[in-house]
């Protein structure tokens, strides 16, 4: 009994021998796949491992010993040994995963001599992603060898290198060369295949006396076979670093090309290939080095994956009414989450949160914890569709999940944190009366179990229910008009009003925090404005001031900024980030060196801001200047420049956090109002199978009076992106008061808790939006901020 990185494994007949002609034991098996895991497992990863077992040796070329293939996991295998299925044409097949030295070490002592792998991951739920490289397979017919594999591999180098592709070689430890390339996981394993299809047709008619493609071993006299076959998704090759089962223990070991220039070129025993990675590392290291974490599930890579393979392999649309598209609705900027109450065999709650165009779900046994002391199981299941949001029915007996599914609460929630399969952090605002009631704060925690406690999390209610920004709140101003400043005193002074979302922001000790006004956490959204940090030097400060995203006329673009509102993951943030920078336009400085200033005058504050801030190069962070003196040159410069209007504060006025004041009015060039969004009506023409209008709403009372639809202002992308929103969020009865029965004929209601806002000329005598036009999402307001501009 040996302990191997924290796993106790039994290990028995270490000195049987498996290799008879080197005389090379178990135990030196053993002791070889504990020493390589470092660098094998890398290539072997999240991959379903496929095994071929030499339980009595591999024999000698007159009495070759018994092999067999296994790939599904019997019952004796330890619990902590991680594994995916894959279902099949007539069956489901479980696959070890080899992701850590206990597992190696695990077949090793089964004589599990050959590891064999796709070229394909599976990713966090099980479900095969895209695969990410390529490998062609150089094998010699009779009267070649291995110098000749050299010379064809040196031929697909100058093909693939042109294509952008950086290949590898390998040798395979039998008799050839694998090539290996890595790919961004854009192209599907058919795609792949058809691609390396074609490059072996190609060399087979340029070099027909030495490459063949077909694999007719009649047809391999003297040709190396260009074996492009193992790109399919139910293929496997070889792992690198591998043993073989030949009569001497060989390894597919990775080369360089310069040793394939080498007269006496051969295949390398283990001993040799411990020699080589103790005192050079891994030639195939950059095979996997960066290129496999730019495979997560990102918004723009969303079509290269299908989140709901696993969720359609276990349901038949035709015998259960849960919904079952052909696909996930991509990337989505959607924050909803669902709590399903499911009477199943056993009672449990299924909690489901939006992310990356789909429900990431929980199966959670005893509901949402109620106690910050007691931490609840949540054992994660498979993705859901959107539209799996709104389903309530019965699933019929006999299918998965059988029973009566109701919703217990459902609503949006705020993200705190999300790291895929580590750890998650939301505030969750549950719409239901006899649901969640508060606001509640949960941490989903992944318990670092494997095999088939690897899908177990805790779900923990934090002590903390409040926002979790320590900024204050931003104050708001009030809509004006020229008429209500009085510029002849010269008490009032002028801003340019700026076409973005407010933010406070808090540095200290060289950290920028960026808090919305309605306590979010943007830091991670705009990470270039950490040059705030910079720009105020060693002064613990609070600031305020607009995020703006500038057109290509340095004008400020409300809907260019849509582009980068409610991204968080790291590589989302900087796509956008490139296309769309963004800037932090300064306008009042709230505290410095741990003194408040918001009592103070505007003109001290704004004296003290212009002191303490030195905006950086590149414009991320402006200090925009102040007029005083008249409303009518202030409007004229904002005309001028293409800018929303102008914000007048009284000069001796103080900061009110929270509070919307008179002592600053804000006068645009043309009438906007925020509204909710209660529903949908189809479209016409080019519309028809997609949203034609939106209907609005703003709070009245308990609930949203109808102010009109607005059927302008959309970009197809915008078209696009309400289908996926509005999936989760379907109601059945109207969630707007006062619509026209003529407009409600066809509507679709969803539920009210989005905000947008709306260009329009003016209100009606009955209270609705003229000619209003849309402008774009408010993720920085909820419903309970909107109010009559």
């Amino acid at each position: 009994m040996v302990s191997v990185d924290g796993r106790r494994i039994s290990l028995s007949n270490l000195g049987k021998v498996l290799y008879p002609e080197t005389g090379t034991t178990k135990g030196d098996v053993i002791a070889y796949y504990a020493e390589i895991a470092d660098v094998l497992i890398p290539h072997a990863a999240n991959r379903p491992a496929t095994r071929k077992r030499w339980v009595h040796g591999v024999g000698t070329p007159d009495a070759p010993g018994e092999m067999f293939f296994q790939k599904n996991l019997d019952d004796s295998t330890p619990n902590w040994v991680i594994r995916h299925s894959i279902e099949h044409k007539s069956h489901r097949n479980e696959y070890p995963v080899v992701n850590n030295r206990p597992t190696l070490v695990w077949l090793a002592q089964m004589a599990a001599l050959e590891i064999h792998v796709p070229q394909w991951q599976f990713g966090r739920t099980g479900t095969p992603r895209n695969p990410d490289r390529l490998v062609l397979d150089l094998d010699p017919g009779e009267g070649v060898g291995l110098q000749e594999c050299a010379e064809v591999a040196r031929l697909v180098r100058g093909i693939l290198t042109g294509m952008g592709l950086d290949p590898m070689p390998v040798t395979s430890g039998s008799k050839g060369i694998h090539l290996y390339a890595a790919l961004d996981g854009k192209q599907t394993s058919d795609q792949v295949s058809a691609v390396a299809h074609e490059l072996a047709r190609a060399l087979e008619a340029d070099h027909a006396d030495l490459v063949v493609s077909d694999m007719k071993k009649t047809l391999r006299t003297g040709k190396v076979l260009l074996d492009w076959s193992q790109n399919s998704a139910a293929k496997t090759t070889i792992t690198p670093y591998s043993l073989r089962g030949r009569f001497r223990p060989t390894v597919a070991a990775p080369r360089t090309w310069k040793e394939l220039e080498s007269k006496t070129l051969d295949q390398l025993d283990y001993a040799e290939v411990l020699a080589r990675v103790k005192k050079s590392g891994d030639p195939l290291a950059s095979l996997t080095a960066g290129h496999l974490d730019s495979l997560e599930p990102t918004a723009e890579r969303m079509a290269g994956f299908d989140r709901l393979e696993k969720y359609r392999s276990m349901r038949d649309s035709s015998k259960t009414p849960e919904p079952v598209p052909h696909a996930a609705a991509g990337g989505t900027n959607g924050m909803s989450f669902v709590i399903q109450e499911h009477h199943a065999t056993r009672l449990h709650f299924d909690f489901r949160l939006e992310h990356d165009g789909v429900l990431v779900s929980w199966a959670v046994p005893k509901n949402v914890p109620t106690d910050v002391g007691k931490n609840h199981l949540a054992v994660q299941t498979e993705d859901h569709p959107l539209e799996y949001g709104s389903f309530e029915g019965t699933i019929p007996k006999g299918q998965y999940g059988g029973g009566e599914v109701t919703i217990w609460d459902s609503g949006n929630y705020e993200l705190e944190k999300w790291r895929d399969g580590k750890e998650v952090i939301v505030t969750l605002h549950g719409t239901k009366p006899t649901g969640l009631g508060t606001p509640k704060r949960v941490a989903l925690i992944h318990t670092g179990g494997e095999g088939k406690a690897d899908q177990n999390w805790l779900m923990h209610l934090m002590k903390d229910q409040q926002a979790t920004s320590t900024a204050p709140a931003a104050m708001l101003a009030t809509a004006g008009a020229v008429g209500d400043v009085d510029d002849d005193e010269n008490d009032w002074a002028f801003e340019m009003k700026w076409d973005g979302i407010r933010a406070i922001a808090t540095v200290s000790h060289g950290t920028v925090t960026l808090t919305s006004r309605n306590g979010i956490d943007l830091t991670a959204s705009y990470p270039e404005l950490s040059v705030l940090a910079d720009a105020v030097g060693d002064h613990p400060a609070t600031l305020d001031g607009e995020i703006v995203a500038l057109d290509r006329k340095g004008r400020p673009d409300f809907g260019l900024l849509q582009q980068r509102m409610n991204l968080t993951g790291f590589r989302d943030v900087e796509r956008a980030r490139a296309s769309t920078p963004v800037h932090y336009m300064l306008f009042d400085l709230l505290a410095l060196d741990g003194r408040s200033l918001v009592k103070n005058e505007l003109d001290s504050r704004r004296q003290a801001l212009e002191s303490l801030v030195d905006p950086p190069a590149g414009g991320a962070v402006q200090v925009p200047p102040q007029f005083v003196g008249s409303l009518h040159d202030a409007i004229s410069t904002s005309l001028e420049l293409g800018l929303e209007g102008v914000v007048a504060k009284r000069r001796d006025a103080g900061y009110e956090p929270g509070r919307r004041s008179r002592s600053w009015l804000k006068i645009k060039h043309h009438r906007a109002q925020e509204v909710v969004v209660g529903g949908w009506r189809p479209g016409q023409g080019r519309r028809a199978n997609g949203v034609g209008a939106l209907l609005l709403g703003v709070p009245d009372g308990t609930g949203f009076r109808y102010v009109g639809k607005v059927g302008t202002g959309f970009s197809d992308a915008v078209l696009d992106g309400f289908t996926t929103t509005f999936a989760s969020r379907t109601r059945v009865k109207p969630t707007l008061d006062g619509v026209p029965a003529a407009e409600a004929r066809d509507v679709h209601w969803i539920r009210p808790d989005l905000v947008g806002e709306v260009e329009f000329a003016e209100w009606t005598a009955t209270g609705r939006l003229r000619q209003p036009s849309w402008r774009g999402w408010r993720p920085d307001k909820s419903p309970k901020d909107i109010h009559l501009e």
